[in-house]
């Protein structure tokens, strides 16, 4: 292989591993924003609509759309003139300017055509989520970082059913006394959906918190311990291992909850029936599917999942904790993690040494 082509393996190989910052000269410009372009263009194009009034007749807002499309070609064709490319072409390098125009004149049609300054606001902030959203997606190898969790799932299914079963004995006694306690399914039962989902977006922010209280502190051990002899991380680089990290544990804390959730679903369905429920709630509950198993006739309703629900947010909450806690699988979960970083850093320093070369001559 030529030093060129070695160059671009290696670089392929950190996008793979989720690492894409771990490649030099690595640029939103160049390697991020410029290949979501043509989703740019496409929702830059769209947003000609922000210059339509509902009120206004079919014929006015037709004009208007044009008129709005009229304003974005226009401004796209001189940027292009500008720097020197083709006049309808897509910028192969995306930077400031091509940015702030993707944020800022979609925005000024609804005050042009009508003065909807709520409507222009909430397209600029709209444009500047979803560049947000491109960057820490791309940029960050996002996708790629998934994927190289979901080819590790079963040695992570292995070392989260490992300390999960540490924790199992107080845990599942906790959390079935719960399941049969009338008061909890009196709660979840005529829990709004709105505080529901706030509950249980809590229950995740808090094992989120826990998850990522911890990362720096692992990320440098990971770099002391896998860094080898090639050079330091910077900040971005360090960012970028420690969201592999982080997705890592999540992925494992969201199976272990996912797994309890279908537990308890399950034994619901097997000894929750329409009589206990009156019993417990005054009513046989909103009855989703019934299930004949053997003779049993069991049901599975939305109080059910919810209650499952509920017990599956702690019981990953409790996990987040344990696994910050837990000296011993955090060690397993280290060793392992940095037997294939070591792979990943060497073959940086091989990179590094392998670009001065070629930068040399």
């Amino acid at each position: 292989m030529s030093p060129d082509d070695r160059l671009a393996d290696y670089e392929h190989g950190f996008r793979r591993s989720g690492l894409p910052l771990l490649i030099e000269g690595f640029s939103a410009s160049t390697d991020v924003f410029n290949r979501a372009a043509p989703l740019l263009a496409l929702v830059f194009l769209a947003e000609m609509l922000g210059a339509i009034q509902l009120d206004w007749s079919l014929l006015g807002n037709v004009a208007a759309a044009l008129g709005g499309l009229a304003i974005l070609l226009i401004a796209a064709i001189a940027m292009n003139r500008a720097a020197d490319r083709p006049l309808l072409a897509l910028p192969e390098d995306v930077g400031r300017a091509e940015l702030s125009a993707f944020v800022v004149l979609p925005a000024l049609l609804p005050l042009i055509f009508g003065g909807q300054w709520r409507s222009a606001a909430v397209t600029a902030a709209a444009n500047l989520a979803l560049l947000a959203l491109i960057y820490a997606v791309v940029g960050y190898g996002l996708p790629s970082i998934v994927r190289w969790v979901f080819a590790r799932l079963l040695s992570q299914l292995a070392s989260s059913l490992a300390l999960l079963m540490r924790a199992i004995p107080l845990l599942m006694i906790f959390s079935v006394v719960l399941f049969l306690t009338v008061e909890m399914w009196e709660v979840f039962s005529d829990l709004a959906p709105v505080s529901f989902a706030i509950l249980a977006g809590l229950f995740v922010a808090l094992g989120t918190s826990f998850l990522i209280a911890r990362v720096p502190r692992e990320v440098r051990s990971l770099e002391r311990e896998a860094g080898g002899e090639g050079p330091g991380l910077d900040r971005r680089q360090r960012l970028n291992v420690g969201l592999v990290l982080f997705v890592s544990q999540a992925m494992q804390v969201l199976l272990v909850s996912l797994a309890v959730g279908a537990f308890f679903v399950a034994l619901g369905v097997l000894i929750i029936d329409a009589d206990v429920l009156r019993s417990w709630i005054g009513s046989g509950g909103n009855v989703l599917v019934t299930i004949d198993l053997f003779g049993h006739q069991g049901i599975l309703t939305e109080e059910l999942l919810r209650v499952s629900g509920a017990i599956a947010a702690f019981t990953g909450l409790y996990f987040a904790i344990s696994m910050l806690t837990d000296e011993v699988y955090r060690r397993e979960f280290l060793e392992e993690l940095i037997g294939e970083m070591r792979d990943t850093f060497r073959a940086r320093a091989e990179y590094l040494r392998l670009r001065g070369q070629t930068a040399g001559a």
